[in-house]
């Protein structure tokens, strides 16, 4: 059993022992739509790779189900994008996203009727799908970037953190079912520029203590407390990877704090609730 980690003790302390309200929490930050659709591209993409990795072992028509909702949200994200770009981003930088989100698309596509025709995955073609996953999110965070630090853009650094966690906990949940797949993990560990799982895992830590700050209350309270209780159980998998652990525990968990994040995020801005599309990472 994963032991807990010294982020989770120290947060949940934090979270418990708060005994006055928080009283900026009644103040929303803006949401963007911009930078909100970026980010759940981002999140989408990694969402139908770490899906992938499943489907290759068993074929199993949900999980494929899993893959084609995450793309189809991933299409609508881009969308998104370029209908609310307005200046800030020109027209050869989303023409460029465009370019390599279908890159991706096209090498997907040719992963998933491999395992459908063969009945397991070539090797080589996951290995450049992980690889284009990568540099569709690297792509995706320098535009994100380019907006965030537009002088027309208010940004919130807690709502910043999060975003920011939850990607790392999306890149982190699918280079995981990379390793524990008992068909790839052999010769595949996910992208080439890819942090290392401990080193990632870390980096979530320094995240969430951003987002923790300021004593918050209420049902943004409750949705940390519950991603700091769920981490707790699965830090010590991302850490020691190579340990021999439960593997659709560490999946499940780590779609539930994906989905609690997006709850924080949605507490924490106006934008009301989570995105219907977020929805779709707490499914199994």
């Amino acid at each position: 059993m994963v032991h807990p980690g010294k982020w989770f003790r120290a947060s949940v302390m934090a979270l418990l022992a708060c005994v006055v309200p928080f009283a900026s929490m009644a103040v929303y930050a803006a949401e963007n739509p911009l930078l909100a659709a970026f980010h759940q591209f981002r999140i989408s993409n990694f969402t139908a790779l770490n899906a992938y990795y499943r489907f290759s072992v068993n074929g199993d028509t949900d999980t494929l189900n899993e893959i084609v909702a995450a793309i189809n949200d991933a299409n609508s994200q881009i969308k998104q994008v370029d209908a609310v770009s307005d200046d800030i981003l020109k027209a050869d930088q989303i023409a460029g996203l465009n370019t390599e989100f279908d890159k991706y698309k096209d090498l997907m596509r040719q992963n998933i009727n491999d395992v459908r025709k063969n009945g397991y995955p070539d090797l080589r073609l996951v290995s450049d799908m992980a690889n284009q996953a990568q540099a569709l999110s690297s792509t995706s965070a320098e535009l994100y970037d380019i907006v965030r630090t537009n002088n027309n853009v208010k940004t919130d650094e807690r709502v910043e953190a999060a975003r920011a966690a939850a990607v790392l906990m999306a890149q982190m949940m699918s280079k995981y079912s990379a390793r524990s797949t008992s068909s790839v993990s052999q010769t595949f560990q996910g992208a080439d520029t890819e942090q290392p799982l401990d080193e990632q895992a870390h980096a979530f830590d320094e995240q969430m203590s951003k987002v923790t700050r300021g004593n918050p209350s209420g049902e943004l309270r409750a949705a940390l407390s519950n991603v700091a209780s769920k981490w707790a159980f699965i830090r010590g998998s991302y850490i020691n990877y190579n340990d021999n652990n439960v593997s659709f525990v560490i999946d499940r968990y780590s779609k539930e704090i994906l989905k609690q994040l997006a709850e924080a995020i949605a507490l924490m801005t106006d934008s009301g609730a989570p995105q219907q599309a977020t929805a779709q990472a707490s499914g199994n």
